[in-house]
């Protein structure tokens, strides 16, 4: 006997849904799309309140102080192979800052090394044909002119690098990568650094910051939370270029005493004693474990009136001449250590040398002339 075969209602279910999707088609076809979709509001805005202190401090000195500072850009002059003629191209950029209403500004020595011709633009976009006033390559400092009218000159007010404590808030204001305008701030990272100049001798007493400086910001100025000038952007230490954290800057009491020297006679006034010292290789070879050999003394000389001596020969022995170890209680075993010692002072005046002699140490005292 054959068993009963059961009802299949499931064969229905595919007829229900297709009847169900042809109505559900034709109702959406013949639906009014032309209604606009529900309205879409902005979000509430919540009210910022009053600015922090420190926020209105940067935007203070930003206002206050993006006015002075000028974007400089070096031009070098190329000669075509082919047709002779001259081209002017683009060499680099820099930052720099109006330091009177004279016209004059200030920035680095390698800024503007070696280029043709400077144009400077001012923050209102004006340019102005810049020409080299004098510079102080072992400072790296230049000063430039401009004849802007004095209504567009703003200089900065001029602070003190002598009292900076570590971790004080400071501003950097430049053109990095070109991007004129542009401030970052950081703290006083570390005092009394020392970096090297392009001619190889070292400025001392140099601001560290990890106020973001990139390309481009050299020559700007580094300024305290009162908008005071308080060096020069010159360095920064970064391996792959850009900013690391790690910038420099020329303290602000250097370039105080610098820049009028250079705008008043075009260079940086050296004071010195009028001797040629032998090289620190060639002073160890002979025996000099310390100092400074005098090799030669000018006629006339600041160090001939104080008698100091040179090296000489006698009777076919070489006798070696005074050794300077120390000034004014400082102590001296490079001549470059000397310089820096001297660049505190100033012509005519009189300054305490420690020498050694003969074997034995003495003092002298000796009226500091200029040198070249």
């Amino acid at each position: 006997m054959t068993a009963p075969r059961l009802a299949r209602p499931a064969r229905r279910v595919p007829i229900l849904l297709l009847l169900l999707a042809i109505f559900g088609g034709w109702w959406w076809f013949f639906q009014d799309r032309s209604q606009p979709p529900p309205p879409v509001e902005p979000r509430p805005v919540v009210a910022r309140g009053d600015l922090a202190e420190a926020e209105k401090t940067s935007i203070e000195i930003f206002r206050s102080s993006s006015p002075a500072v000028v974007f400089i850009t070096t031009i070098e002059l190329r000669r075509s192979l082919f047709t002779l003629n001259v081209y002017e191209l683009p060499r680099g950029t820099g930052s720099g800052f109006i330091w009177d209403q004279q016209g004059h500004i200030v920035t680095n020595f390698h800024v503007i090394e070696d280029a043709n011709r400077v144009e400077v633009t001012l923050a209102d976009q004006s340019s102005w044909p810049g020409r080299v006033v004098g510079v102080a390559p072992d400072k790296d400092l230049a000063v430039l002119r401009i004849d802007a009218p004095v209504d567009k000159l703003t200089p900065l007010p001029v602070g003190q690098s002598a009292n900076l404590l570590v971790g004080q808030q400071v501003y950097a204001i430049g053109n990095p990568f070109g991007l004129d305008q542009t401030m970052t701030s950081g703290i006083v990272s570390a005092l009394g650094r020392e970096i090297r100049a392009v001619t190889g001798r070292t400025i001392q007493g140099v601001i560290q910051t990890d106020a973001a400086i990139n390309p481009g910001n050299s020559g700007g100025p580094l300024l305290d939370s009162a908008g005071r000038l308080i060096g020069v952007n010159t360095a920064i230490y970064s391996p792959s270029g850009g900013s690391a954290g790690i910038g420099f800057a020329v303290p602000v009491d250097v370039v105080n005493r610098v820049v009028p020297e250079i705008i008043a006679h075009g260079r940086l006034i050296q004071p010195g004693l009028g001797v040629t010292v032998a090289h620190e290789q060639l002073t160890r070879r002979l025996g000099v474990a310390e100092g400074i050999l005098i090799v030669n003394i000018r006629p006339g000389s600041a160090a001939e009136t104080a008698g100091l001596r040179g090296t000489r020969q006698v009777a076919g022995e070489l006798v070696l001449g005074d050794i300077i170890i120390g000034v004014a209680g400082n102590r001296v075993r490079t001549f470059d250590d000397l310089r820096n010692i001297f660049d505190r002072y100033r012509v005519g005046d009189e300054v305490e040398l420690t020498i050694i002699r003969g074997g034995q140490p003495r003092s002298l005292w000796v009226v500091l002339e200029e040198v070249g």
